[in-house]
């Protein structure tokens, strides 16, 4: 039972990004250490607000995860992820192994500034700045010694709704009848997280999210270019049409004039 207590608290670490050895209030713990060091890995505020472990199923849920949208951008939340769940597994040794993390029905914005940069890639930017680079070592081991080994072998986004934003862009010629749009998302897959080898605890959170966003991003600019491309369509249609009608118009002055003089 130790063995398995300390399992689950260093799982817990690996969306927290600080070691736990504490049981009593742990769920509140957690909770209001997700906001301080989300909002220091993202750069703006995030609130939770609640977090439930469970120590006999081996899982834990969070809700109310709201991040709020960077500097330089509107006063909207860049995403809500709903109830995030995360199913914790049984390692007995590392890297211990979170069997999968779903995020059940989020909210994200992709909203689009004037010089043509997304909210979701300056959040991206600055969760990829804090993360160790090349044969820097993390700020856990040079204080406290190698965090425990963790791997995440599943990342599930669920029923995702994508609302998309660029009325502050120019996008010249293209006249857009509107510059918002929304979807739901197909579920998906983010990569795997410290596969095979596993990553110290107190990187995996931010790593699990840097996935998550990659693959929105991708997937938003996806829709954008859709977007824009059939716009452009329509715009050369509406061209080609134009052009033909004017030869049109000519071929009847023409035979009008031609029949006007027998």
């Amino acid at each position: 039972m130790k063995k398995i207590l300390v399992i689950l608290l260093v799982l817990v670490a690996a969306f927290i990004g600080v070691v736990f050895y504490l049981v009593s209030g742990v769920d509140e713990l957690i909770r209001s250490q997700m906001e301080t060091q989300g909002s220091k890995a993202l750069q703006t505020q995030v609130q939770v607000s609640k977090v439930e472990l469970s120590f006999a199923e081996a899982r834990m849920s969070i809700g109310g995860f709201n991040v709020q949208n960077p500097t330089g951008y509107s006063d909207d939340k860049a995403f809500s992820l709903g109830e995030v769940k995360l199913d914790l597994g049984t390692s007995t040794q590392e890297p211990y192994v979170v069997e999968e993390v779903l995020i059940d029905a989020p909210s994200v914005l992709y909203e689009v500034d004037a010089s043509g940069k997304a909210n979701l890639v300056v959040l991206k930017d600055n969760l990829q700045a804090m993360l160790p680079k090349g044969e820097d070592k993390p700020a856990s081991e040079q204080s406290t010694g190698p965090a425990p080994l963790v791997a995440v072998q599943k990342v599930t986004v669920k029923d995702a709704k994508l609302r998309i934003n660029f009325e502050a862009m120019d996008t010249g010629e293209l006249k857009l009848d509107k510059k918002q749009y929304e979807l739901t998302l197909p579920t998906f897959q983010s990569s795997p997280v410290g596969v095979p080898n596993g990553l110290p605890a107190d990187q995996v959170g931010s790593a699990i999210m840097d996935s998550m966003l990659d693959n929105l991003i991708k997937q938003a600019k996806q829709r954008v270019k859709d977007i824009f491309e059939d716009k452009a369509k329509e715009k050369a249609k509406e061209k080609i049409d134009e052009e033909k009608k004017k030869l049109e118009e000519k071929a009847k002055d023409k035979l009008k004039g031609l029949l006007s003089n027998q």
